[in-house]
């Protein structure tokens, strides 16, 4: 289902609010990133913003990445991942498949060739169990690129992975060395902007 332009928008600033910055609706997330629904829906509208609970029902509901979860209240509500903001969301390890990919833009790829794949400003790397999705990840910041990742190598040199509620797998950082360099699929389209 396609989703409407104002709710596009409001999970936008969901998203802001839930994964960076609680305080741009007034609230604050608990130690496991979940906010209270009736505060954060009060937030939103206090920023001129038109929501109600069914309306945040839809966006969960609908959005899909599968960015939100309630609890089984449904008195709570938070990001399944990519804080940027210091939350335990209760993840444990978990053996990854033998491959997983990133999805960036091309022009990033010498830089992660001389750094790795760094999780910047959030809490984890984020890496997808196939190559469409990381490339529609790559489509986001410019013309697309998916690095394939020895996750097998990785898991049996200690690296830790996790996997999000939303199937989106994490871990701390990916070295060089880890990625299968002459795998990497470039895809086309995408949004330019550099």
């Amino acid at each position: 289902m396609e989703q409407s332009r104002s709710d596009i928008e409001l999970g936008r600033f969901l998203s802001l609010v839930l994964r960076h910055k609680p305080e741009a609706a007034g609230i604050s997330l608990d130690a496991n990133g979940w906010a209270d629904v009736e505060r954060l829906l009060e937030g939103v509208r206090c920023t001129g913003r038109r929501i109600d609970l069914e309306t945040l029902e839809r966006i969960v509901r609908e959005n899909n990445k599968n960015r939100y979860s309630f609890d089984e209240t449904h008195q709570k509500i938070r990001a399944n991942q990519g804080h940027s903001i210091a939350v335990d969301l209760g993840l444990q390890p978990v053996p990854p498949p033998p491959i997983l990919y990133h999805g960036t833009a091309r022009r990033f790829v010498e830089s992660i060739r001389e750094k790795g794949v760094t999780r910047q400003s959030r809490q984890y790397v984020h890496l997808s169990a196939d190559v469409e999705t990381a490339l529609q990840v790559g489509r986001r910041h410019g013309l697309p690129a998916a690095l394939p990742i020895d996750a097998a190598a990785m898991a049996r040199d200690g690296c830790r992975f996790y996997r999000a509620q939303n199937g989106v797998w994490l871990t701390e950082e990916v070295p060089w060395r880890y990625v299968m360099a002459d795998g990497i699929v470039y895809g086309t389209g995408g949004d330019t902007k550099v």
